[in-house]
């Protein structure tokens, strides 16, 4: 039996190499070019928001947020401790204070009710993770943005083309980011993407993407010369990375129906298995309609290692997740207040996800089935 493997990136080589062709004739490589417009102007007409800037990773985005946002020391921010540390840390490197909370224990996302608790005027801005492709409640979220203020950061890294009400996830927060890392339903190797929906952001988003400059001032010849006049990096988006990313971006819909039926074989197929109480299946708002990202199972922290490695002797990679952040080694060091988040702790001890990409086939997935129903038998 071959390795089924976590997860293999697709690409469609043909279209990657024409498009490849292509880069020649416009003799640009690096950021800002032809293939950069065309992703950046295809995201903005399908999710319908005011600005989308290329960037390097999902990283890169929210670094860029945290610049925007103008974060100070000790400027409280709230943030889901189960989430990728750079959701954070992009925001701790500027002086942000993070004021953690727990998740809800059925969409693994950012616990409505948790935050209700957290929040205060001293709140700054609100980050939430679109964990797997899913969401909180966004309406409730709207309602405590209109009565505290605060600003709304959406990483919605795992959630691009997901619906909560019928609006696109990305479209909720004043700033929004993506990934386009290659484990991501669409990706190009490693990018990321910033969605402005706040217009206040717009002009300073662009000189930050410029490395501080006002070069896109200077490009529109409006100025003879371009300056520093900001804090910036490099954070663009290659016209290499752009060109695969523009065209896995206009074949979504059918890399999403190639997911969509892995993920209901798994879903279906597992449904026993959690009506006798050995695992919890994946649960979304009713109100979301999501992108397939991500297909994972709850089983007891027993046996979730036991799990893992029963699936790797059989050559199917599977893996856990997020460590919660208020117990990373960086927080305890940094930080003297002891936290503790009962749904983030058990997630964590809980969570196996499996395979699933677009290279994986029905009798791949079967066969994962399978094992993990001959697991259970044997426990």
């Amino acid at each position: 039996m071959k390795k089924i493997t976590f997860n293999k990136p697709y690409i469609n080589y043909e279209n990657y190499f024409r498009n490849l062709k292509k880069l020649k004739n416009f003799n640009h490589y690096s950021k800002h070019g032809f293939f950069c417009h065309k992703c950046s102007d295809f995201l903005i007409k399908k999710l319908k928001v005011k600005k989308v800037l290329m960037t390097q990773s999902c990283t890169s985005a929210l670094e860029m947020c945290a610049i925007l946002l103008d974060i100070k020391k000790n400027d409280e921010i709230i943030f889901p401790s189960y989430s990728y540390v750079t959701t954070v840390s992009s925001f701790v490197s500027r002086g942000a204070k993070p004021i953690f909370i727990d998740i809800d224990k059925n969409s693994l996302c950012l616990n409505i009710k948790d935050l209700k608790k957290k929040i205060t005027n001293k709140t700054k801005a609100v980050v939430v993770t679109n964990y797997a492709g899913g969401s909180c409640d966004m309406n409730e979220l709207k309602k405590l943005k209109r009565k505290f203020n605060f600003f709304l950061i959406e990483d919605n890294a795992q959630a691009l083309f997901s619906t909560f009400n019928n609006k696109f996830l990305g479209t909720f927060g004043d700033l929004s980011t993506i990934s386009f890392h290659e484990t991501k339903n669409i990706h190009c190797g490693e990018g990321g993407a910033l969605i402005i929906n706040n217009k206040k952001f717009i002009k300073r988003s662009e000189i930050v993407l410029h490395k501080g400059t006002n070069r896109v001032l200077f490009n529109k010849q409006i100025i003879n010369r371009y300056s520093w006049v900001d804090i910036g990096s490099s954070f663009g988006l290659s016209e290499i990375h752009a060109s695969l990313l523009f065209n896995n971006l206009k074949n979504f819909k059918n890399i999403f129906n190639i997911r969509k039926k892995i993920w209901e074989n798994y879903h279906i197929k597992f449904k026993s298995l959690e009506i006798n109480g050995l695992i919890k299946r994946p649960w979304f708002n009713k109100k979301v309609k999501q992108n397939y990202h991500m297909y994972y199972l709850l089983v007891k922290p027993s046996i979730r290692n036991k799990l893992i490695k029963f699936l790797s002797d059989y050559k199917i990679q599977a893996s856990f997740h997020y460590l919660p952040l208020h117990n990373s080694i960086f927080y305890k060091k940094n930080y003297k207040k002891k936290l503790f988040f009962k749904n983030s702790q058990d997630i964590s001890n809980q969570i196996i996800r499996l395979p699933l990409s677009n290279e994986l086939k029905k009798k791949d997935s079967d066969y994962v089935i399978k094992k993990v129903y001959n697991f259970f038998k044997k426990i």
